[in-house]
């Protein structure tokens, strides 16, 4: 599988440390990067072959992943459509939608995905939908990538795509606001900085950890802490009084419409 990369950022960086340690082999591929130091970077610690600009190099790509912010998208393409033949096009520019893609690239062997920001850790969720023009063995091999940073949920449904980017997209700077918030509530009671950030994000990682280890519904395992006329009790009846899960569906939704909002604003010609 030879694989082509389009920007060579954070995502870039996890994903070609991912697959290398899933055993492909990373020298034999390509990134365009138009930073010369980013690209003699990437190649350097990966051994690919990095360019600077797009070329007829281009063109021997099997996958090729668009790995560009989704305000580079449309030029992205425009500069390197021309040189590439028929290879897959793997997409994480997130609201940039597949329909929009197609019409930039003729053609759509195009599978968009959305993965989250612990794929730098090989720890990220991607939602990803293949489109119509994608084979079964293009499919394997995007779901090869994607799994080499984290786990991949497959949708049949490129509309679920929204509300994926609302949810794990945006999820970690939900679970971020938590952490702090928790922090600065230890803070508030005399902890030092380093003993308040260990006691807020251990207890957030052992609590993420149980409920990804257990079958039992995260209700339940909620109840189990709340002892009736205890702390926790006292703690979520505040949080309920100050409608707090409402105001996080809320949070998700609006996410969710910006979202939507970004794939007209990218559906360009």
């Amino acid at each position: 599988m030879k694989v082509t990369f389009i920007g060579g950022g954070n995502m870039a960086h996890a994903m070609l440390g991912g697959m290398r340690e899933g055993g492909l082999p990373t020298e034999s591929m390509q990134v365009l990067e138009p930073d010369a130091a980013k690209a003699a970077e990437l190649q350097r610690t990966f051994g690919v072959a990095a360019h600077t600009g797009a070329g007829e190099w281009l063109r021997g790509a099997d996958v090729v992943v668009l790995a560009v912010k989704p305000q580079q998208a449309h030029e992205a393409v425009a500069l390197t459509a021309p040189f590439m033949a028929t290879p897959m096009v793997l997409s994480i520019a997130a609201g940039v939608r597949g329909g929009t893609l197609a019409r930039w690239l003729g053609h759509d062997r195009i599978v968009r995905a959305m993965p989250n920001t612990p794929a730098l850790i090989r720890k990220g969720i991607t939602g990803a939908v293949a489109l119509p023009g994608v084979s079964d063995a293009q499919r394997a091999d995007a779901d090869r990538i994607l799994q080499s940073i984290g786990t991949v949920l497959w949708f049949d449904d490129e509309a679920l795509l929204d509300p994926v980017n609302a949810v794990s997209g945006s999820g970690p700077a939900y679970v971020f606001y938590f952490i702090e918030a928790l922090q600065d509530a230890a803070l508030g009671m005399g902890f030092s900085p380093a003993q308040a950030r260990t006691l807020a994000v251990e207890t957030f990682a052992g609590a993420a950890q149980l409920a990804l280890q257990s079958v039992e519904p995260v209700s339940v395992l909620r109840e189990r802490v709340t002892s009736k006329g205890g702390t926790t009790a006292a703690a979520l009846s505040r949080l309920q009084q100050h409608e707090v899960s409402r105001g996080i569906v809320a949070a998700v939704r609006a996410a969710r419409d910006r979202a939507a909002q970004m794939g007209d604003e990218f559906d360009v010609d």
